[in-house]
């Protein structure tokens, strides 16, 4: 909690911060602060060390996502952006599925400060290498500027706002939407299924494990498409697949559904980013971006314990129903001003 909630709330001052110092720095910082972070955290010798460090962990990251998406797309041609981000996505989906694999080998050999500190190493040695790489690229590290990429963009953030606001509004309910059902799926399947907390806890690794081939698809898909389709086709399938979790049976149905959630939400993810780095200037695409983060982080925080509430009173049934209308609700509504919005 102590560092989901910084990480959060460090989108913001971090994508404004990129915007004025250089994404290039602000990622080396979040890389090797992280890694710093994570070492104090394995040779914390008090819970209030612990909770002090992993504030700390959560602040250093959260200068990653703000500064590394518009690197990504700076690197490559604006035709083949959304695949670029799906590719960059993947390595977010394989730290979800294999570090607490490897964490809880780590820890099960030398306890649970090991995969803090072991882990640490590689991870500072990662964001010197990659402050390195991007000194030999000094087109994709300059500092943005307020001038257009093309002459005949206008410069003035306001301009994008019609298109922007209810393209957010809509990413950001379905993220939240999304994370909090998926916080509650082992409970659903103990509860439903009367699985063993252990593998109820493990099949949410079935979920993003689809990100692995998923996002680099979803980007893809974007380019070729057009990124408001996509990710208006694709929220509006979210919805039914969360009222199918009631229906489905054990096994090798609730495994397909898992992974259908997976395969959805990781073709939505790079196409959201692209579209919203596409209709922004360029000396503010961290700035928005740290905002797109954060709205995601805290609407998660803020709708995770409303749905757990519904769930206590109404039971998994109407809750996940409830929240797969929601979802095909808001996503119509902005589809009246999307739909037309050239990409």
């Amino acid at each position: 909690m102590a560092f989901n909630l910084a990480y959060g709330i460090s989108q913001l001052p971090s994508g404004w911060l990129a915007d004025r110092i250089g994404p290039r720095i602000l990622l080396t910082i979040g890389t090797v602060g992280v890694a710093l972070a994570g070492l104090l955290v394995g040779l914390s010798q008090t819970y209030v060390m612990t909770i002090v460090f992993l504030v700390l962990m959560g602040v250093a990251g959260g200068g990653y996502h703000p500064s590394a998406a518009p690197l990504v797309s700076r690197a490559v041609e604006p035709k083949n952006q959304g695949r670029a981000l799906g590719f960059h996505q993947m390595g977010g989906s394989g730290s979800f599925f294999l570090a607490p694999l490897i964490s809880a080998g780590i820890a099960a050999h030398w306890g649970w400060r090991a995969p803090f500190i072991w882990l640490a190493i590689p991870t500072a040695l990662f964001g010197i290498t990659f402050y390195i790489l991007l000194g030999r690229h000094p087109e994709i590290n300059r500092l943005p500027k307020a001038t257009p990429e093309y002459h005949d963009k206008p410069q003035s953030l306001s301009s994008y706002l019609p298109r922007l606001v209810p393209f957010m509004v809509l990413s950001v309910f379905t993220q939240a939407i999304n994370f909090s059902i998926i916080a509650f799926i082992p409970l659903f399947m103990v509860d439903h299924f009367g699985v063993a907390e252990a593998a109820a806890a493990a099949s949410i690794s079935i979920i993003y494990s689809a990100g692995l081939w998923a996002s680099p698809l979803g980007g893809h898909m974007s380019d070729r498409l057009g990124k408001v389709r996509v990710v208006l086709v694709a929220c509006l399938i979210t919805g039914p697949l969360f009222c199918l979790l009631n229906v489905v049976p054990y096994g090798l149905g609730i495994g397909a559904l898992l992974f259908m959630i997976g395969i959805v939400m990781h073709i939505r993810m790079p196409s959201s980013e692209s579209y919203i780095i596409s209709q922004t200037p360029e000396h503010r695409r961290s700035t928005v971006l740290g905002i797109y983060y954060f709205s995601n982080m805290e609407a998660g925080g803020v709708l995770s314990p409303v749905i757990g509430s519904c769930i206590d009173r109404f039971g998994f049934y109407p809750s996940f129903t409830g929240a797969g209308i929601a979802i095909v609700m808001v996503t119509l509504v902005c589809a009246a001003f999307l739909w037309r919005t050239r990409d």
